[in-house]
């Protein structure tokens, strides 16, 4: 299948063709020429910026968890001291960056495999940190009554599983918007954690 050129130039164009090649062939299936080709340069160019598509790669996936993580972490702290409501703008902001920047998400949840060991190290240590998020919240909900779940940890890794495979099947020209899947998926993991209903 043909990958589009990108109209980007420079460091930013590399990594926008890199993420359109590897959604659409995968990390092995694609080459640094057909990197070069979507971007209009030469392989040399590239190397300029990148020295490896090893290094594509990790900028990618690192950069897109930085992103979430920051996403995610914003709207925690402004959803107040009540876990349910946490857990509510968690989770949106996590559908929400999972179906608008879903060739990334898809890289993320695919290519984990395909990293070194220093990069791969980076990436789960970024992940693991995303997953403490949900979890610390989902423990504290259990621990106050709100959430009724004997099993917090899982419950945690089911929510965040739930946004990994949306990138997977999503496509917005499906009826439902982006913020109405969130919606939906609120409510989801709600039932995942047997949140309590408010009074």
């Amino acid at each position: 299948m043909a990958v589009a050129q990108t109209r980007i130039g420079g460091r930013a164009g590399v990594l926008n063709a890199a993420i359109d090649n590897f959604t659409v062939l995968g990390y092995h299936g694609t080459s640094m020429r057909d990197i070069a080709r979507a971007t209009s340069m030469t392989v040399a160019s590239i190397y300029h910026y990148f020295p490896s598509k090893q290094e594509i790669l990790q900028e990618i996936m690192t950069s897109t968890m930085n992103d979430v993580i920051a996403l995610t972490r914003a709207e925690l702290l402004n959803a107040g001291s009540e876990p349910a409501d946490q857990l509510e703008a968690l989770v949106h902001a996590w559908i929400l960056f999972h179906t608008s920047r879903q060739r990334e998400a898809l890289i993320g949840s695919s290519e984990l495999r395909s990293l070194e060991q220093d990069g791969r190290a980076v990436v789960v240590r970024l992940r693991d940190e995303q997953e403490r998020m949900f979890r610390d919240v989902i423990v504290r909900g259990v621990e106050m009554g709100v959430f009724a779940t004997p099993y917090p940890r899982d419950a945690a890794r089911a929510v965040i599983n739930m946004g990994y495979s949306i990138a997977w099947w999503y496509h917005e020209g499906g009826g439902v918007s982006p913020e109405d899947m969130a919606k939906r998926y609120v409510d989801i993991a709600l039932g995942v954690v047997r949140a309590v209903p408010r009074r």
